[in-house]
């Protein structure tokens, strides 16, 4: 089931927390903000209710941290394990991994979950003690999901459970490039299903109140990377980054790609093989998918038919031929 296309309840199981992350609502010792915690018996109820008048069709639960992750995570897995068995609740759970959280604890929610995640928040353990005080990076936010892909590879069940994470984009300092290095290699290493990220803005009685909020461009920019890594076949090496390590705000990463490699472009849409095709600002899998379908029987003359195709036909133009020629829109940067 894709949570992209359901209605999720997102909740906590706590808002109280021992940890101090300078950024969160829910910190510790932010004595502006009211706690409340469910039982677990509290939480299944009263999600069952609210889903049995159908307001929605899966949970989201995380938990502020009281007493460790282990004993945090055996009143979550409690609550989703009486949603099951009690309520015979089937559909969609993304269940968090607490920080720290005992390999007995993650094996339980793989059981139970659809979804697993731990946020890691920032790309390094020195970038994470700008955030917190009381996060450990690697023994803390990372094992978890290391023994999450661990017990997924040993137990093919746990197979169908999808694992993801999140960065809070800006507070701790790093550049994008800080970022997506380490985003490449928990793709490569854990195989995540997604990362997110989330750009910062800054809460009130928070130590980060008076930050700067990040650009909201800063994270569509990290999205669009995040989409070359995982469909187009783009590695860490084609990425163009300023110097000071950060994507350019003023064009997308793919165009910035064709930009910076002139050498490689413009293409032929006649002749030119799908992961070329991919590299082209304003073709995605499926307009590409549809041209070398469509080229077999097919000659492009015109962007009006690239139009058809669904492609971004303008933002094309500058980077291919058609049946050898450039369109007559085609930007200068190709003309010589």
């Amino acid at each position: 089931m894709n949570p992209k296309r359901i209605a999720l309840v997102k909740t906590l199981m706590t808002s109280a927390c021992e940890k101090d992350c300078y950024y969160c609502a829910t910190r510790r010792g932010r004595n502006s903000l009211r706690r409340e915690t469910f039982k677990p018996e509290e939480l299944a109820a009263g999600f069952n209710i609210i889903h049995q008048r159908g307001f929605t069709e899966g949970l989201f639960l995380s938990s502020g941290i009281i007493g460790g992750g282990t004993r945090t995570m055996e009143k979550t897995i409690a609550a989703v394990d009486i949603l099951r068995r009690k309520y015979e609740f089937r559909g969609y759970v993304h269940l968090k991994l607490m920080p720290g959280a005992e390999r007995a604890a993650v094996e339980r929610a793989l059981q139970l979950a659809d979804r697993v995640s731990v946020n890691l928040e920032a790309p390094n353990s020195e970038r994470l003690q700008k955030l917190s005080g009381t996060k450990a990076f690697t023994q803390e936010l990372l094992a978890p999901l290391r023994a999450a892909r661990d017990l997924m590879r040993q137990q093919p069940a746990f197979a169908r459970t999808s694992m993801v994470t999140q960065f809070v984009v800006g507070p701790a300092g790093e550049s994008d490039r800080e970022i997506i290095a380490t985003t490449t290699r928990l793709y490569q290493e854990l195989q995540l299903a997604r990362i997110y990220f989330n750009a910062f803005h800054p809460v009130h009685d928070t130590p980060l109140e008076n930050h700067t909020p990040t650009n909201p461009l800063r994270e569509l920019r990290l999205y669009q990377t995040d989409f070359l890594l995982r469909q187009y076949g783009f590695t860490f090496d084609d990425l163009t980054f300023d110097e000071n390590g950060l994507l350019p705000l003023d064009t997308d990463p793919k165009t910035a790609y064709a930009l910076a490699h002139p050498e490689k472009f413009p293409l032929d849409l006649q002749n030119a093989d799908r992961a070329e095709l991919l590299r082209v600002p304003g073709l995605g899998p499926k307009s590409v998918q549809r041209i070398l379908d469509l080229r077999r029987k097919h000659t492009f003359t015109t962007i009006q038919e690239l139009k058809k195709l669904g492609a971004d036909a303008e933002r094309a133009a500058q980077f291919i031929l058609l049946n050898g020629k450039q369109p007559a829109r085609q930007l200068a940067l190709f003309a010589v």
